[in-house]
């Protein structure tokens, strides 16, 4: 059995999000502590109490999505389960998936993601930028409608190749409502803004690249110990230079997911685990290749049953 184990990005946080599983294992408050003390504010406290609106700001969203599927992996390693012969994240989880493999120490990677969503908040105004998902049209009619559609005032991109039928686009808000209305005229089963202010993976974040690369250079990124499957190439990276220029790129590069999956499944992963709150991922793995066994992890209830379908799969 091969096991790839990946992490969400921004959109699956909820409050009270991983409550149970903190009461069974204490890492689970510990690393929120850890990046707390790196935060300057209590993120535990936030992950519990605050409200949906407090939790959708990104430079929130992202330290907090970052540190759950972290502590859910320290869950992992403490209860010596088995090792991934990949791991991966979608977005923000790359960021997870780098400090697994041990590209990067907790407190840097803590700082590197709280630094990312301040650059994102602060790189197009509110109001100007958002993203849409576009569900029943396929990946090339997607890209060419968005080449079309942009122009100089009104940018509109495909961004996250989420599984076979189901892009994310990104960019300015009017050229996204435009998109959503010539996708449904063109076929789309569902085109929907979402709920996000900043135009993720889109040229709008041009100017997060500079400043966040040099702070990638400055956390000093070490050999990762653990293949780690990036979301530009959708593939392991030959060495640590062409792993860092990737996520130097990353902020306004798309996110390859349905080609991640289905190279994890070409090099033989039978199942995945996903750690932090929700499942979308797991419901992604399910829609890109219907073999994988797919396991969300983020409660007392959700470990346990990932356990026992791991186990009856070795036997």
């Amino acid at each position: 059995m091969k096991l790839a184990i990946v992490f969400p990005g921004q959109g699956s946080q909820s409050p009270g999000m991983l409550a149970d599983l903190a009461q069974q294992h204490d890492v689970v408050e510990k690393t929120f502590g850890e990046a707390s003390e790196t935060l300057g504010f209590d993120l535990w406290d936030l992950a519990q109490n605050g409200s949906d609106d407090q939790l959708k700001q990104t430079e929130i969203t992202q330290p907090l999505m970052f540190v759950s599927g972290m502590a859910v992996w320290r869950v992992w390693l403490e209860k010596n389960l088995p090792a991934p012969a990949f791991v991966a994240g979608h977005s923000l989880g790359e960021y997870a998936a780098l400090t697994a493999a041990g590209v990067f120490s907790f407190p840097d990677a803590v700082g590197l993601v709280a630094l990312r969503g301040k650059l994102m908040a602060d790189a197009v105004a509110p109001g100007v930028g958002g993203m849409a998902a576009l569900l029943g049209m396929d990946d090339a009619a997607v890209t060419a409608m968005c080449e079309e559609l942009t122009t100089a005032d009104g940018v509109v991109e495909a961004v996250n190749f989420n599984s076979p039928g189901q892009v994310v686009i990104s960019g300015h808000v009017a050229a996204l409502d435009n998109a959503c209305t010539v996708a449904r005229e063109n076929g789309a089963r569902k085109a929907m803004v979402l709920p996000v202010s900043v135009p993720n993976h889109s040229s709008l974040m041009a100017p997060v690249e500079a400043p966040l690369s040099q702070a990638i250079e400055s956390a000093g990124p070490a050999d990762a110990m653990l293949p780690v499957v990036q979301n530009a190439a959708a593939s392991v990276p030959a060495d640590k230079a062409a792993l860092v220029a990737s996520l130097k790129k990353h902020v306004i590069s798309p996110v390859y997911w349905t080609d991640s999956v289905r190279y994890m499944a070409e090099q033989g992963v039978t199942a995945v685990v996903e750690m932090g709150p929700g499942k979308v991922l797991s419901g992604l793995c399910k829609r890109i290749d219907r073999s994988l066994q797919a396991l969300p992890v983020d409660s007392p209830v959700t470990l346990q049953k990932a356990i026992d379908t791991l186990a009856s799969e070795q036997a």
